[in-house]
């Protein structure tokens, strides 16, 4: 029963991060792979990529130096 609760788990954590890559029209990896076919570390990544567009670098708050 522990092994087919991990695999669930494992699937929504992928159609959550699939879901947020949708609604920022993401709808492939950067080596053009469907969302669908990627791995839950490649999708990870995407994410990351995306959120990191978002982040307005010429906001006082958001300089590195």
């Amino acid at each position: 029963m522990g092994l087919l609760f991990a695999a669930a788990m494992a699937e929504q954590k992928k159609q959550f991060i699939i879901e947020r890559l949708n609604k920022r029209n993401i709808f492939e990896t950067q080596q053009g792979k469907s969302l669908y076919e990627a791995d839950y570390e490649e999708l990870k990544y995407e994410l990351v990529l995306s959120e990191f567009k978002e982040i307005d670098i010429s906001a006082d708050a958001n300089k590195f130096f």
